[in-house]
């Protein structure tokens, strides 16, 4: 075994999964967790940490501090403090992950790229959807916890909601699961029939497509194949030369970006598969392997009819 492998026989003894969570079924553990997260100055000592709590049984509070140590709590030379689970805990009640039920629709910046119609977001099951209002062509629905839309306006929702969206592109692109950091393997994946037959819950109803997989805990994270290069430094750049700020334009109003019009299957064994990006009068050819990796950047003036068939 190489200095770099992880021998799984040397971990933790890992918890049942319904046993992890019989841990945090009580309200003391719950007031602990949030407690730690209250104050700055970790650890906390036994005595602290009980005062802060309210218990006043010592043998009570040591029952409970017991249950959540190890697992989600550490003990130190100093007091108590977080295990990163615990910290996930908390972050998922501020997040109102498990406690909130929100469902709202609100405006969206940008038109329809099949039908020139008003964009909608709608937020469900703790998802946000970007819609077409008119057609229902749809641009990506994602996870978004609702701690995201407290003391924002719709504006600021949507731009949170971009970021995010890209940031978990980026990471499952980057090989690394947005949900456990397990390993992601990346596929393109060709549609036969229709759109509609092509569709799942997640994607965007394309006849080409990315999946990426997690290996670990089976987390999938569909895009379309120009998604993956929102931050490329090649068209980063391309968008500068055109006076344009690529991080500022929200994801669904790049056409090349959210729908496959643009995108073109060179080869399937191996996969190359190449984006135009059109920008005012020039294009940007940015063509990929089956990884995804860039393996050329072609630029050229023109539009995209001046430009088809062009290898």
């Amino acid at each position: 075994m190489s200095s770099l492998d992880v021998d799984t026989e040397d971990l933790p003894e890992s918890l049942e999964p319904a046993a992890a969570f019989a841990l945090l079924g009580n309200e003391t553990r719950i007031h602990i967790l949030q407690e730690l997260w209250r104050v700055d100055d970790r650890p906390l000592s036994f005595s602290e940490l009980r005062r802060r709590v309210g218990v006043d049984d010592s043998a009570q509070f040591n029952y409970h501090l017991g249950k959540l140590t190890d697992h989600f709590v550490t003990k130190t030379d100093n007091g108590y403090d977080f295990r990163y689970a615990g910290e996930k805990v908390v972050r998922a009640i501020l997040a109102g992950t498990f406690t909130d039920h929100v469902e709202m629709d609100l405006p969206v910046e940008g038109s329809c790229h099949e039908c020139d119609g008003d964009l909608r977001a709608v937020y469900t099951d703790e998802r946000l959807a970007v819609t077409c209002a008119d057609c229902e062509a749809r641009y990506g629905r994602y996870p978004f916890p609702p701690g995201g839309l407290a003391d924002r306006s719709p504006t600021e929702v949507m731009s949170a909601f971009d970021q995010r969206v890209r940031h978990l592109h980026c990471l499952a692109a980057d090989g690394v699961c947005p949900e456990c950091s397990g390993r992601m393997e990346t596929s393109f994946v060709e549609c036969d029939g229709s759109r509609e037959e092509c569709a799942t819950t997640d994607d965007f109803g394309l006849d080409v497509h990315v999946a990426h997989e997690c290996e670990q805990c089976h987390h999938v994270v569909r895009s379309p194949v120009g998604l993956r290069l929102l931050d490329h430094s090649a068209v980063v750049s391309f968008y500068d030369d055109h006076g344009v700020e690529l991080s500022s334009e929200p994801y669904w109003t790049l056409g090349w970006c959210v729908r496959d019009d643009t995108t073109e299957v060179l080869e399937r064994d191996p996969w190359r598969v190449r984006v135009a990006i059109p920008l005012g009068d020039e294009i940007l050819f940015v063509t990929m392997d089956e990884n995804q990796r860039v393996t050329d950047v072609t630029r050229r003036s023109g539009t995209l009819e001046d430009t088809k068939g062009v290898v």
